[in-house]
C-alpha cells in the first residue's frame, strides 16, 4: 500500500492512513478462508436491540463459517455501546454469541475492530487490518469506515450524547437519526465517494461497514462492503475463497413442504481479486 497523494489536515483520507499505519496484518493467499462481517449492533435484549430479529440468522452463519474452516472478521460497530452503557450486559444478553468468540478465539481464527458505536473498546480492540495479498495482487485494508465521516469520528461523543438521550427516544415513533450514514442517502453517498478515492489514490482494496450498504468492487473501484446484520429481512456478508470476493445473504427460506430453514444466498460474485 503506497500513499501517492498529500492530503490536507483532518481530511477523512488522513483518518483513513492514520488506522492502517498501525493496522493488524494477516496473510491472504489461495488458501485463505475469510468471512467479513460489520455492523452487529448487538445490545441488551430489549426492544432497541436491532440485532435480536436476526440473530438467528447470525447464529446459523456463524455456525456454519466455524464448520467451514473460515477464520471470521468483525468489522467494528459489533455492539451498540452508544444506546448501551454496559459492555457485560450485552454480553450476558448474547452469551451463545461470545461463547463461539471463544472458540475461535482459541484456534486464532477471529479478528475484530472497532467502530464509532463501540468505540469504548478501544483499549481491547485495533482499528485496522490489511490482508497482505501473497499472490502478487492488491493488499486488502479494513476498517469500519467511520474514519471518512467527520460527525462519527472526530466527533463521536456528541453523536453518541445525541443518539442515547435524543434519537433513541424518538425511534420508537419511527423517526430516523439524519446524521446516520446508514440511513441518510446523500451522506451515505459522499461517504463512499471519499472511500472511493482513497482506493484510487493506493490502488489495494479498500473494505468496510458502516453505512450498511453492501456491495462489491464495480467500474473500477476497489471499495468493498459487508453490510450489515440489521437490514430488515437478513444479514449480509463477505466471503474471501480461492482469491476471490462473493457477497452472501443469510435469510429465512421455504422448502416445498412449507417448513422453514436459514438459506446461504449468494447476492454478487465470486469476483477474483486482482
Amino acid at each position: 500500500m503506497e500513499n501517492k497523494k498529500r492530503y490536507p489536515p483532518f481530511s477523512c483520507q488522513m483518518r483513513i492512513d492514520k488506522a492502517l499505519s498501525e493496522a493488524v496484518h494477516l496473510p491472504l493467499n489461495s488458501c485463505s478462508r475469510y468471512i467479513i462481517i460489520s455492523d452487529c449492533h448487538r445490545g441488551e435484549g430489549g426492544a432497541n436491540d436491532n440485532f435480536l430479529r436476526n440473530q438467528h440468522l447470525y447464529m446459523a452463519a456463524l455456525n456454519y463459517y466455524i464448520a467451514h474452516g473460515f477464520t471470521y472478521f468483525e468489522l467494528g460497530d459489533g455492539e451498540e455501546l452508544w444506546e448501551n452503557r454496559h459492555l457485560s450486559r450485552i454480553e450476558e444478553s448474547h452469551q451463545d454469541v461470545y461463547c463461539r468468540f471463544e472458540t475461535l478465539q482459541k484456534q486464532c481464527r477471529i479478528y475484530r475492530i472497532y467502530g464509532n458505536h463501540n468505540m469504548e473498546m478501544k483499549g481491547m480492540l485495533g482499528e485496522a487490518m490489511i490482508l497482505d495479498n501473497c499472490e502478487g495482487g492488491r493488499d486488502i485494508c479494513m476498517i469500519h469506515g467511520h474514519q471518512a465521516d467527520f460527525f462519527n469520528s472526530v466527533c463521536w461523543k456528541l453523536s453518541r450524547f445525541l443518539v442515547r438521550y435524543f434519537w433513541k427516544p424518538l425511534e420508537h415513533f419511527g423517526v430516523s437519526d439524519p446524521t446516520s450514514a446508514a440511513r441518510n442517502y446523500k451522506k451515505t453517498l459522499k461517504y463512499e465517494k471519499c472511500l472511493d478515492n482513497w482506493t484510487k489514490e493506493h490502488d489495494c482494496y479498500l473494505a468496510a461497514g458502516h453505512s450498511h450498504r453492501p456491495r462489491l468492487p464495480a467500474d473500477g473501484s476497489l471499495y468493498l462492503n459487508a453490510g450489515s446484520c440489521v437490514h430488515p429481512y437478513g444479514i449480509t456478508g463477505i466471503e474471501i475463497t480461492d482469491m476471490q470476493l462473493t457477497l452472501v445473504k443469510w435469510k429465512m427460506a421455504t422448502r416445498p413442504d412449507l417448513s422453514l430453514f436459514v438459506a446461504r444466498e449468494v447476492l454478487i460474485g465470486p469476483v477474483g481479486i486482482t
